[in-house]
């Protein structure tokens, strides 16, 4: 069963909006960013990750001021079982990692209904839990 484990959030200052989540709820910051996508970071309760992120680029089609839910990632057992369900349900591919050899963070970018932007991984992004142990086992 996949599991949601990812969600960012697209904002004007990634430092203080990160700093504000980290001191409100007990987050920790595990790791922080300026990739070609964007500047920011990611922080979490230990089970999701949640990315505080100032985008570089238009991907959802809402200008660069826009500010709020920007997508949100899956984890799921096998990412090419899951891109092809996906696609057959009429979503449509956007963009693979850059980095192949990176894992933890999106391997795939989809829209889905409506436009909505999401992300579907194989790896656990950092901060955020992996797949239950059985399901992985039942899976392989």
């Amino acid at each position: 069963m996949a599991k949601l484990r990812h969600l960012a959030i697209a904002c004007k200052d990634p430092d203080a909006m990160a700093d504000f989540y980290i001191k409100a709820f007990d987050f920790k910051l595990v790791s922080s960013n300026d990739g070609t996508l964007a500047y920011g970071h990611h922080i979490s309760d230990g089970t999701i990750d949640l990315a505080i992120l100032k985008f570089k680029s238009d991907q959802i089609g809402k200008g660069m001021d826009y500010t709020g839910l920007h997508h949100f990632g899956i984890l799921v057992e096998n990412i090419d079982e899951a891109q092809k369900a996906v696609e057959a349900l009429g979503g449509t591919h956007y963009m693979d990692q850059e980095n192949p050899d990176r894992t933890g963070g999106f391997e795939v970018k989809l829209y889905g209904p409506e436009g909505v932007l999401f992300d579907v991984a194989e790896h656990a992004w950092t901060g955020a839990e992996a797949l239950p142990a059985a399901i992985k086992e039942a899976a392989e």
